[in-house]
């Protein structure tokens, strides 16, 4: 089992509308490395770290599990979407999406400002300087770790 983060901005889609709707496909993903993560990495199983970015309070709201094998976020084809690739072809897909299944909200938000205030976790990706990928790996110890911040 591998573990993630990956990051959503809570006007767009929160941990909340996750829990409503149990289960989501995870598109808009259009940076290489990200969707890199998701084709290559990510398996049925996999736990994740849900991440409120871009707010008052970003940080860490809940768990998710990856829910499904990759496979192409059918927004790239969609000329009104705002995801939509014209470059992307259908027998030759551009982007991928995975499936998120909600598992729990946490009791508060473990913040990237508390993040940042942990030696444990200063090798974690997310805390690098420069950093802006929405979907990225998380150790086993930093996940084991984060968890007992809850």
């Amino acid at each position: 089992m591998k573990y993630w983060l990956m990051k959503s901005e809570p006007e767009a889609f929160s941990i909340d509308d996750l829990k409503r709707k149990r289960t989501e496909a995870w598109d808009g993903v259009r940076n290489y490395q990200a969707r890199n993560f998701m084709r290559d990495s990510m398996r049925p199983g996999d736990k994740v770290f849900f991440y409120h970015s871009n707010c008052a309070e970003p940080g860490i709201v809940g768990i998710a599990e990856v829910a499904s094998e990759a496979y192409p976020d059918p927004s790239q084809f969609d000329a009104r979407s705002k995801y939509f690739d014209p470059g992307s072809k259908r027998e030759e897909p551009r982007w991928m999406l995975v499936d998120v299944k909600f598992v729990k909200k946490l009791k508060r938000t473990i913040t990237l400002d508390e993040l940042k205030g942990h030696e444990a976790l200063d090798e974690m990706l997310l805390l690098r300087k420069g950093n802006r990928l929405s979907v990225m790996p998380v150790a086993a110890s930093e996940w084991r770790y984060i968890l007992t911040l809850e």
